[in-house]
This record gives C-alpha cells, sequence and structure tokens, in this order.
C-alpha cells in the first residue's frame, strides 16, 4: 500500500492507542490524534517555533530537577477513544522521560501558541481537554499584532475541573507559578 493510501486511511478510520504506538515519529510528526482521529497540525511560523523554544528553554532551566520542559512532545489525555495532543510547550516529570506515553498525570504546565489556523483549538478546545485531564497550569500565547507576546495564564480548580484565571504578561515572563521563571518573549 502507498504512503498516500495509507496517509488517507489515516484520515477516515478511528486509530487505536495500540496502533499509535507501533507508528514511527516520523509518521506521527505534525499530527494529533482527537477522538481516534488523526488531525493534521498546521505548519507552524518561524516566530511560533521560536517563542516555543526560547519559553521551552527558560521552563527547562527554572524547572529543577524534577521537571523537565520540552517542545513537540505528546501527551496522552485519553486511551479510547484516544486522544494524543503535542502541545507547543510541556513541563513533565523528568522521571517518566522513557516512558513510551507522557499521560495528564506526569504534566505540570502545557503551553499552546496561538496562530493563525490554531485559535479556536487553542483558546477553548485544547484548554478544556486539557482541565478535563487534570493538567494544574496552562499558558496561551497570543502574537498581538504589536510583535510583542501576551501570554495568559490559567490554573486548574480541580473541584470544577476548569482553569481559572490566572496572571498575564505583556512581552517579560515573571511567574511565580508552577514555580519562578523570568523569560523575555518581546526581544524576539
Amino acid at each position: 500500500m502507498t504512503a498516500e493510501k495509507v496517509a488517507l486511511a489515516w484520515m477516515h478510520t478511528q486509530i487505536s492507542a495500540e496502533q499509535y504506538d507501533s507508528w514511527s515519529e516520523e509518521q506521527c510528526a505534525g499530527i494529533e490524534i482527537v477522538d481516534g482521529m488523526v488531525v493534521v497540525r498546521p505548519s507552524a511560523s518561524p516566530r511560533h517555533n521560536r517563542l516555543a523554544r526560547v519559553l521551552a528553554n527558560a521552563l527547562d532551566g527554572a524547572a529543577g530537577p524534577d521537571w523537565n520542559a520540552d517542545t513537540d512532545f505528546d501527551v496522552r489525555l485519553q486511551d479510547a477513544p484516544l486522544t494524543n495532543r503535542r502541545p507547543d510547550v510541556i513541563v513533565y516529570q523528568a522521571e517518566t522521560i522513557d516512558l513510551p506515553s507522557t499521560r495528564p498525570q506526569h504534566v505540570l504546565l502545557v503551553v499552546e501558541v496561538v496562530s493563525p489556523g490554531s485559535e479556536t483549538t487553542d483558546r477553548i478546545v485544547k484548554v478544556n481537554q486539557y482541565a478535563k485531564a487534570g493538567i494544574p497550569f496552562y499558558w496561551r500565547i497570543e502574537q498581538a499584532a504589536t510583535g510583542v507576546p501576551i501570554v495568559y495564564t490559567y490554573v486548574l480548580d480541580p473541584a470544577t475541573q476548569t482553569y481559572r484565571d490566572g496572571e498575564m504578561f505583556t512581552g517579560t515572563v515573571k511567574a511565580t507559578a508552577p514555580f519562578p521563571v523570568t523569560v523575555d518573549l518581546g526581544a524576539l
């Protein structure tokens, strides 16, 4: 079967966790699985990727030895139907680095950088999925017309499984939670 036929089959068939786990990293790159269906992620701009990388590096340096921060890293929100998201930045337990699937209980923070084509997903859909999965912190970065990013932080209310508003930063993030970190995103 050609790659094109396989790709087309992915688009019309629910994918199980077992099937996804058998795919190579190359097959998983650029996609997410939502309710078992393959969702192709739009290509990110160089500015988007740089924002994510600079923030991940700062978070990784500030997190201490118990946590890692990374970009383009899967988190398995549920097995059936399979929902696998790939946040722009993720902070996860360092001891779980070699597990085949990072689970919500291993994740402290997810960050999404909003781009054209991801507005609704990042502002509404993913925030609700991450909250329902119990991920304690969610940050959303808006790329403002001025070129200076705006960072919105959210904290999980475990009783309602929803996020409540945290701090907002323009350009320079000086967060105290989930741990102290300062990073100038406005200089990018």
